[in-house]
């Protein structure tokens, strides 16, 4: 039976991811849909990126960008080193690639460069790392670092008065333009939660695995849930982002 499965922020969890997979139980027809932030935070970020590589050779696999991966993209392409990115996980992706040669490198700026802003799939699903601010849709965006930085939609959803209709002319107009959108970047941790979160029809899958919480994935037509360990528990020698 075909699955297509959103996967969370894994930040360098290589175990958290392959403890995942083996819980999902993944088979070569599932498609994956992982929504960003690959890298900074564990050790493995670059293993991470390789381990994904091979993955889609196997699975049809959908690689969305995050903000951390834009930020590592732009150290491996360019050297430019952003000081908020280094205090925020970027030195644990320059200490991962410290023994990439160059062939290496140059197989991941192929995957850092391939990676998709946005995803809309046939059933009008949105599926983006952080979110978007135009009111006719992420076609009509003007700055595509909307897609792996925003914050409000996931704010917009989560302050969004639940008796509100969406027939309402309050209603917020983006919400609207979906019939789900599948978010990471913000991690839910932040509201004391623990699993991926729906508020209105935003599905946030970002638990946590840069700091304590675990990595997920989520079948999104039957919204089954899998976790992994909390992250930091397979890593034990390290902070990650805490």
């Amino acid at each position: 039976m075909k699955r297509t499965i959103a996967i969370g922020d894994i930040h360098g969890g290589l175990k958290a991811l392959v403890q995942l997979l083996e819980e999902i139980n993944i088979t070569p027809v599932d498609t994956l849909i992982f929504l960003g932030d690959y890298v900074d935070g564990w050790k493995d970020s670059a293993n991470v990126v390789g381990y994904l590589i091979d993955l889609a050779k196997q699975n049809t696999c959908i690689f969305l960008r995050g903000n951390h991966d834009d930020l590592t993209y732009r150290w491996l392409k360019t050297g430019e080193l952003n000081e908020q990115w280094l205090q925020h996980g970027g030195q644990s992706s320059i200490d991962a690639y410290r023994d990439f040669s160059s062939k290496e490198i140059k197989s991941h700026l192929d995957f850092y460069e391939q990676m998709l802003n946005y995803y809309i799939d046939k059933q009008n699903r949105l599926f983006v790392h952080a979110g978007f601010t135009n009111l006719h849709g992420p076609e009509q965006e003007y700055y595509e670092s909307g897609f792996y930085w925003d914050r409000t939609l996931w704010e917009t959803a989560l302050s969004l008065d639940k008796s509100l209709p969406t027939t309402h002319k309050l209603y917020p107009a983006r919400l609207k333009l979906f019939k789900e959108i599948f978010i990471g970047h913000t991690p839910v941790s932040r509201i004391d939660e623990e699993k991926p979160v729906k508020m209105a029809n935003v599905w946030n899958i970002d638990t946590g695995a840069a700091f304590k919480g675990k990595l997920s994935g989520i079948d999104v037509d039957s919204k089954n849930v899998w976790q992994s360990q909390p992250v930091y528990k397979l890593y034990p020698k390290e902070e990650g982002r805490n």
